[in-house]
Order: C-alpha cells, then sequence, then structure tokens
C-alpha cells in the first residue's frame, strides 16, 4: 500500500493514476483469501516505481460470487462495483486526473472491462491491465509449464508470484494441491466448488519463486505500450 504524502504527490505531478483490483476468496489451503489484493498491488508497486503515476491504495472486495460456496469468500456487487470505480474516478478528476489504470488480479471481475468500454466511448481514460495477452506474454517469459485456462486459480502464476515477493503467505501444502479441471462448461452456474472441493484449478506444484519473479518483470515491461497510448491524448 502507498506511503506517498500529499506534497510528494504533488510534486510527483502524475496525470494517470494506479488502483490495484483485488479480492477477499479462496485461494485453497496454501493461499490466502487476500492473495488476489497482493498479486494487484505487487503489480502496481512496480509499475508505480516504473512509470510516472499516482498509486492508490486497493480495491480489496470484488465480484467473487463464484467462489461463495467456501468459506471466507466476500463479494461486492457488480452495481458497487461500478460505483466505487465511478467515485474514484470523479474525485480524481477533480483534481486534473482523468487517466486510471485498473490492475486487476480477479478473473471474475468482468464488469471492469464494462466500465473501461463505456469511459472509452469519449477518450482514452481507462486501462485494465493486466490482460489475458499480458498475463500470457508473463507465463511465457516465466517459463511456466502451464497455461492460464488450465491454471486459472490458486495454481502455478500466483503461487509463484507469492513465493517471490511474499513467500510467508504461501503454506507448505502448495506442493501437494495440484487439481486439473480443464473442461468448466457450467462455471457460472456451478460455481467454482462444480469442478473442485480444495478451491484450486491448476499447478501450484511447478511454482517457483524465479517463476514468480520473471513474470512480475514481464508484466512491468509490457506495461509499457498501454501507457503510451493511455497518455498520448495528454501530450
Amino acid at each position: 500500500m502507498t506511503t506517498a504524502s500529499s506534497t510528494e504527490v504533488a510534486a510527483a505531478d502524475a496525470r494517470v493514476a494506479v488502483l490495484p483490483v483485488g479480492s477477499f476468496e479462496q485461494h485453497g489451503d496454501h493461499l490466502p483469501l487476500i492473495t488476489d489484493t497482493v498479486v494487484a498491488c505487487l503489480i502496481a508497486q512496480r509499475l508505480a516505481d516504473s512509470y510516472p503515476v499516482l498509486l492508490l491504495p486497493p480495491v480489496t472486495m470484488s465480484c467473487s460470487h463464484e467462489h461463495e460456496q467456501f468459506p471466507g469468500t466476500v463479494s461486492l456487487s457488480p452495481e458497487t462495483l461500478i460505483a466505487v470505480i465511478g467515485d474514484i474516478r470523479r474525485s480524481l478528476a477533480r483534481s486534473g486526473i482523468t487517466a486510471l489504470v485498473l490492475v486487476n488480479a480477479h478473473g471474475g471481475n468482468y464488469v471492469l472491462s464494462n466500465i473501461a468500454q463505456e469511459a472509452n466511448t469519449v477518450g482514452r481514460n481507462i486501462v485494465v491491465y493486466p490482460g489475458r495477452d499480458d498475463w500470457n506474454l508473463a507465463r511465457k517469459a516465466a517459463g511456466m509449464e502451464t497455461n492460464s485456462h488450465d491454471d486459472m486459480h490458486g495454481g502455478e502464476l500466483e503461487t509463484s508470484i507469492l513465493l517471490h515477493a511474499e513467500p510467508a503467505l504461501v503454506r507448505a501444502s502448495f506442493r501437494q494441491a495440484d487439481h486439473e479441471a480443464p473442461e468448466r462448461p457450467y462455471l457460472h452456474l456451478l460455481g467454482m466448488a462444480g469442478y473442485t472441493a480444495s478451491g484450486i484449478i491448476g499447478r501450484p506444484s511447478a511454482a517457483t519463486d524465479v517463476k514468480g519473479k520473471a513474470a512480475l518483470d514481464a508484466l512491468t515491461k509490457a506495461f509499457e505500450d498501454c501507457f503510451t497510448l493511455l497518455t498520448a491524448h495528454l501530450d
């Protein structure tokens, strides 16, 4: 979470804000409920270290309804998340910042794409990052054994990132937590519990801290094109 002061923000005079969007949802036995928020914050901090942006504190709950069959999960309605993002945008605009990067680390936040689509009808205002292609490039750069479809939740990618940046949050049970469910045709109907008893779909046993660092490095570098497109109209 950012520790910047008001005077530091004023001196930086950033024209783009970065908002980490996480969740509070089950990630099996080996990862905490705050996993997505931690991942979003790690990526957002990397972007703030590398680009001239205003780093905001995270949204820590979002649309996690597909995980609610598991203890601990707490969700916001899509309408509430839309309202929260809208309020943040309006507040930023009053201080002269109209460009916003939503660093999303929860795949179930489909509504963020709708928010961006609508906002961008009147200019380049919102980027949702990382996108699917960005995650795929990060997996490739890290030499991961799995793909994003088969390793969708609590698997090699998320576990690797936390092993690198927050290893104390990863329990040793990740080595025995693999679960395959490549066919999930009724995920929105049945929820995650329809395809996994543990809450995991993926191969966390393949995770390493080295892969986690490489993935974060790749995501930081890949953001350059997004930043250029988002800020071109601000010059």
